[in-house]
Formats: C-alpha cells, sequence, structure tokens
C-alpha cells in the first residue's frame, strides 16, 4: 500500500507539467524569428518559457525591433506574432505528458486536493484542459492573466492557496521553468520541478525534481 501523501493539495503549472508544450512554443518562435530574419539566440528563446503573458509581449516587442519592423504597442506585437502563427494548431492530448491522468486520479483517491496555477490565459487552459480531458480534475483552477504579475511573483500561488483555504506550508507545487520554480518558493511552498533539460535552465532552487508527474505518487 502507497504510504500517506504529505500534503494536503498539489498544485499544478500546466505548460511543461501537465502538457510539453513549452518544446513546441519554443520552435514556433524559432521559425518565426527566421521567417522575419531577426537573429535571436535559442538562450534567449529559452529565457521565455514559463513567463508571463506581459513578459512574453514585451519581448516580442523587442524582437520586431530588433528586425527592423519599428516600434510596436505590446497589442500590435502580439497581434502580428499570433496572426503569423496562426496555422500552427497544436493536439494538446497528444502533448500531454505521460501519466497525467492517472496521476491526478490516484492523487484524489488518496484525498489529495487538486489545483492549477498557470501564467497562460485562461481560455487557453480551458482549452488544454478539455483537450486532454481533465477538466474536472482541479477543483481550483487559476490563470496568470489575474494578476498584475505573473510568475516570478509569488500572488497566483498565494491567491490559489487562499482559494483552496490552506496554508501553504502544507501545500506542493510542480513546475518546470525557474519562473515557476522561484514563485512557488516565495510562496513558501513545497517545489517539485518537473525535470527539463533540453532549454538549458537550471531547476536547483526547487526542492526536489522528479523525472515525471506519476513521481509525485512516489512521496511519502
Amino acid at each position: 500500500m502507497p504510504g500517506q501523501f504529505p500534503f494536503e493539495a498539489v498544485i499544478f503549472d500546466m505548460d511543461g507539467v501537465i502538457v510539453d508544450s513549452e518544446y513546441a512554443y519554443a520552435q514556433e518562435e524559432r521559425a518565426f524569428l527566421d521567417a522575419h530574419g531577426i537573429d535571436v539566440p535559442d538562450e534567449e528563446i529559452a529565457r521565455t518559457v514559463g513567463c508571463s503573458q506581459e513578459t512574453f509581449r514585451q519581448t516580442v516587442v523587442s524582437w520586431w525591433e530588433r528586425g527592423g519592423y519599428g516600434t510596436l504597442t505590446p497589442e500590435e506585437a502580439i497581434a502580428r506574432f499570433n496572426a503569423w502563427g496562426e496555422s500552427y494548431v497544436y493536439d494538446y492530448h497528444a502533448l500531454m505528458n505521460p501519466g497525467v491522468p492517472e496521476t491526478l486520479a490516484a492523487l484524489r483517491e488518496r484525498g489529495v486536493r487538486l489545483a492549477l496555477a498557470s501564467s497562460s490565459p485562461m481560455d487557453n487552459i480551458r482549452e488544454v484542459l478539455d483537450a486532454c480531458g481533465i477538466a474536472d480534475a482541479f477543483e481550483v483552477v487559476v490563470s496568470g492573466e489575474q494578476f498584475h504579475k505573473s510568475k516570478p511573483n509569488p500572488e497566483i500561488y498565494l491567491h490559489t492557496c487562499e482559494l483552496l483555504g490552506l496554508d501553504p506550508a502544507v501545500c506542493c507545487c510542480v513546475e518546470d521553468s525557474p519562473y515557476g520554480i522561484e514563485a512557488g518558493k516565495r510562496a513558501g511552498l513545497m517545489v517539485f520541478a518537473k525535470r527539463e533539460e533540453r532549454f538549458g535552465f537550471s531547476q536547483d532552487e526547487a526542492d526536489a525534481i522528479i523525472d515525471g508527474v506519476p513521481d509525485l505518487l512516489a512521496v511519502e
């Protein structure tokens, strides 16, 4: 029999944890930059992994300027980026990381409460969860667009804990990016990092690194 899970709730990040979308998004960004003749190193693209929507919009503004396309507002810059990327349609069910539905079900069977806190817009969160068939698994779903500052600001995690009615000390989170890890740590949560080695960033600030979401079930 498995041991008692040591936390009352698990708060999941989405991109990179529930679905392997970060790598797909990074490939789209590289294709966009190459198509527009904008010289950006891979290391800079890696820094967009897990960043807030505000940060990403400002990054796209700088990319357009670097390519000689003039100075755009963040809204104009992201609109042009999105228009170019309309042909990119993601099969989020196919991108779902191994063992996610089974792990969520097993945690709930143990009485663990589940929440999701993602920097992505709420409409994208709903699209992903519906495509993966796990929309009903989480009692609380929070988007970074609800806050003035998303990750690495800890507010998204503090608010999620407040909605759960739980102290952060009795919760843990699962992250992948340095932004998310920092947010979880600053909020006072135990932070598990799903191992990610394709972008070259460090996950050393996490409390523990797991190879996959199902590894949570071995935590005692």
